[in-house]
């Protein structure tokens, strides 16, 4: 039976603090979670009832087999997730300033295995095959992860809905220019494009959401999503449909996991054929709720949950 969602991409462990507005040397106590921006869509439609699986690769460690643990808890298909020898399983550290200041530090030297996926250990039937086939940024920043990503967008050739996460992440590239050709590249392929206006202005050279969502549709795609953070979101279709949502209040605790929880409601938008705005709404409902939490992987929310958000018209 053919995957609702297959995602592509970045796993790792998250280390986050458990004291919030404590800077990092003086934190004393870590949670450890399932990490990574593409895993975490899985997560999120999974817990939404839908069957996913991720493509990516740990190292041969423990923290390698936690991450599998964690996959099969959350109903995430794992057979594609497979080890590099001699590669350590990339770990993430965060600090916690609520409402809206979290820097990251990745540990994914000398290199993630996840950047590692080769293009020739791929189940091409199977991704032509899923209804979504998601995709990030990152995944084009190094050999052999990039070749092999757009190898997979080549043969789904816009079979189905392909979501391209532009998910600019600065520190794996030497500059936006050195990515541009890149995402181009990958706009061909993809028929939905999502990211925020710093991912945007990186894929398109603009800024102004709107400007920067018509430049997204004349690269390939047939629907574009830019998030704005507290300006909401714009969602603009090739027939001319927009949906302008703003967001759902809520009390941040911790911001990073909200774009991955909007990315897993979003495709289960997409898969239940809802109009723009419905599903930019429950996106953003789910992104809110995760932003209330502390975790990532396990505060993605249920449908219960997202309801409940939405009828009260803010998290609570």
């Amino acid at each position: 039976m053919a995957y609702d969602l297959i995602t592509m991409g970045r796993i790792g462990v998250d280390l986050y603090p458990l004291q919030t507005g404590v800077p990092l040397p003086q934190v004393t106590s870590f949670g450890k979670f399932l990490g990574g921006s593409a895993t975490n869509v899985a997560v999120a439609a999974a817990r939404l009832g839908r069957r996913t699986a991720v493509i990516t690769r740990t190292g041969d460690d423990p923290f390698g087999t936690y991450l599998h643990e964690a996959l099969r808890g959350f109903g995430v298909d794992d057979r594609w997730v497979t080890a590099v020898p001699g590669l350590p399983t990339p770990v993430t550290f965060c600090e916690v300033f609520p409402p809206d200041d979290f820097p990251l530090y990745f540990y994914r030297r000398p290199k993630a295995p996840d950047l590692e996926i080769d293009a020739h250990d791929l189940d091409l039937d199977a991704i032509g095959e899923a209804s979504v086939f998601w995709v990030t940024g990152t995944g084009l920043s190094e050999e052999p992860s990039r070749t092999a990503t757009l190898a997979a967008l080549a043969h789904r050739a816009k079979c189905g809905t392909t979501v391209f996460d532009l998910d600019w992440r600065p520190m794996f590239w030497t500059d936006p220019d050195a990515a541009r050709p890149f995402y181009r590249e990958a706009l061909r392929h993809t028929t939905v494009a999502v990211g925020n206006l710093d991912e945007v202005e990186v894929a398109t050279g603009e800024r102004d959401p709107h400007t920067a969502a018509r430049a997204l549709l004349a690269a390939g795609v047939e629907t574009a999503v830019v998030k704005q953070g507290p300006k909401g979101v714009l969602a603009v279709d090739r027939e001319g449909r927009s949906a302008q949502v703003p967001p759902l209040p809520v009390n941040v605790l911790n911001g990073l996991g909200a774009g991955d929880a909007f990315g897993g409601s979003l495709c289960h938008g997409l898969l239940a054929g809802w109009d723009l705005e419905k599903t930019m709404r429950y996106a953003n409902a789910a992104g809110a709720i995760v932003a209330s939490r502390l975790e990532c992987s396990s505060a993605m929310p249920t449908p219960d949950e997202i309801d409940a958000a939405l009828a009260a018209g803010a998290v609570t």
